[in-house]
């Protein structure tokens, strides 16, 4: 799944989630009703969190059981109310499979036998046995996740004793020894970092303490980089008072610097002028100003817009400058990036946006149409992103108000262009086969510039859009005055 659909998708499933999920537990109901499995199956995690919180509901599904997790599902799968073929982890007692029909829309379901978990220092490779419902309690992430309701009866078990005076005092705590449980899975750690920026809760003293003592083993080999990005990314698509806080946890816990190491000199570089704050504190404030509908590299885009202002500061007669620190900010980016195995897509995405971050800001009014047609051109297709990025960004400042980009008048000006004609899809009045023909040249380097001036005389209003004849007089203007 691309990243930048991440955002797109769980806002859509938290209006139709809660339909679509009633429609599948009442299948799974009817179909276990009056069989071995009545009574047996609990759903467990982040839907009865949720819940109880009175908050989004989470858009994954967990039920576990005491028994053959695997049985249960290819029991389902015959009973016909399941999409697909299940798919199956027998080692784990796993099983995933969307619940639904031909008309029915479905949700994703992961079928967990009750089990408990061993691991040995050298690998994060459990070892797993079937348990029973409290252990597998025991064995999850933190207290606030534990609590399990009866798929047929609503009763709800709290196995760890723990887990709803928890969620009702708003405090995240391991169901075992926390040194344990982040030993065992340190990405547990930034799941952590998470559900603290999430819900605004307190990380309890002790598991504070172990996050900070096991947090080196954030780190390959213990933890992928996919995995560690995968988490992160739901840091990103928190709302922006969420996100920043998510960030300012990250680095209390002394965890960013294990997969985040470029960010740390943001903190104290000074900016002066009309900065207040330093690099990082200015990024965290201009998070705050995301929307919730802000798109992923967008905000992404924003977390790392400065992020090359550390490697290029200087300071002459008191006067701080950061020369070229979109391009160097750019390059880091697509480093770490890459590191943490983004798509590449994605990669571009944000890549562009942080190099091209400054180019509204340098918007004046006296601009010729011709100038507005080519930041059309150059910011293409990225330049209503760049808005909300530059508005996100200018929300940290304080710049006089007569010095300040105008972006309303800038936007303004944009769509009286594109109402004259496509800018961004403005090309060259001749076909390229037309000018090798005029010319007496061959494919290469000449025909690309050739192709670029007719574009650009078209852009700077020298020439009509589709005017060949006109064209073709400019271009061996143009031409005889290249030799």
């Amino acid at each position: 799944m691309h990243i930048a659909s991440w955002g797109c998708i769980l806002r859509g499933m938290a209006q139709a989630y809660p339909e679509t999920l009633e429609q599948s537990l009442s299948l799974l109901r009817e179909a276990t009703r009056n069989t071995s499995y009545e009574g047996t199956l609990y759903l467990v995690g982040g839907l009865i969190r949720d819940r109880e919180l009175g908050s989004t509901l989470a858009s994954d599904l967990d039920i576990v059981l005491e028994g053959d997790a695997v049985a249960l599902v290819h029991f389902l799968h015959r009973k016909g109310i399941t999409q697909h073929v299940p798919v199956t982890y027998p080692r784990f007692g796993t099983a995933m499979v969307h619940i639904g029909h031909r008309h029915h829309p479905g949700i994703q379901v992961e079928f967990v036998s009750a089990r408990a978990e061993s691991y040995q220092s050298d690998s994060r490779k459990p070892h797993v046995r079937q348990g029973t419902l409290k252990e597998d309690a025991f064995r999850r992430d933190f207290t606030l996740n534990t609590l399990m309701e009866n798929l047929h009866t609503g009763e709800i078990l709290d196995l760890t004793g723990k887990g709803r005076d928890d969620l009702k005092q708003g405090i995240i705590r391991t169901p075992l020894d926390p040194r344990i449980t982040f030993y065992d899975d340190p990405l547990r750690m930034l799941r952590a970092i998470r559900f603290g920026a999430r819900f605004g809760f307190q990380i309890a003293p002790e598991t504070w303490e172990a996050m900070q003592s096991e947090a080196y083993r954030l780190a390959p080999p213990a933890i992928s980089q996919e995995r560690i990005r995968d988490e992160f990314v739901k840091i990103i698509l928190l709302s922006g008072k969420r996100f920043r806080q998510g960030m300012e946890l990250l680095l209390e816990a002394q965890l960013l610097p294990l997969f985040l190491p470029e960010m740390l000199p943001m903190i104290d570089c000074t900016q002066g002028s009309w900065h207040p704050y330093d690099v990082w504190k200015h990024t965290l404030v201009a998070l705050e100003a995301l929307p919730d509908s802000a798109p992923f590299a967008v905000r992404l885009a924003l977390l790392w817009h400065d992020i090359g202002k550390p490697n290029t500061r200087t300071e002459e007669n008191g006067i701080i400058r950061f020369t070229n620190h979109p391009k160097v900010g750019a390059e880091i980016v697509q480093r770490r990036m890459t590191l943490l195995k983004f798509p590449n897509e994605e990669i571009k995405d944000v890549v562009a946006l942080v190099r091209m971050h400054m180019r509204l800001g340098e918007y004046r009014p006296d601009w010729t149409d011709a100038s507005i047609r080519r930041l059309i051109r150059e910011t293409h297709p990225y330049l209503e992103d760049l808005f909300l990025l530059t508005e996100c960004d200018r929300s940290a400042v304080r710049i006089p108000p007569d010095l300040a980009a105008d972006l309303v008048g800038l936007r303004a000006r944009v769509e009286a262009q594109n109402a004259l004609m496509n800018v961004a899809e403005v090309i060259s009045p001749l076909n390229g086969d037309r000018i090798m023909e005029l010319l007496g040249i061959p494919p290469g380097i000449t025909l690309k510039n050739a192709k670029e001036f007719l574009t650009n005389q078209v852009l700077e209003g020298n020439l009509k859009q589709y005017d060949q004849e006109g064209a073709a007089a400019l271009l061996l203007e143009w031409w005889q005055k290249q030799h």
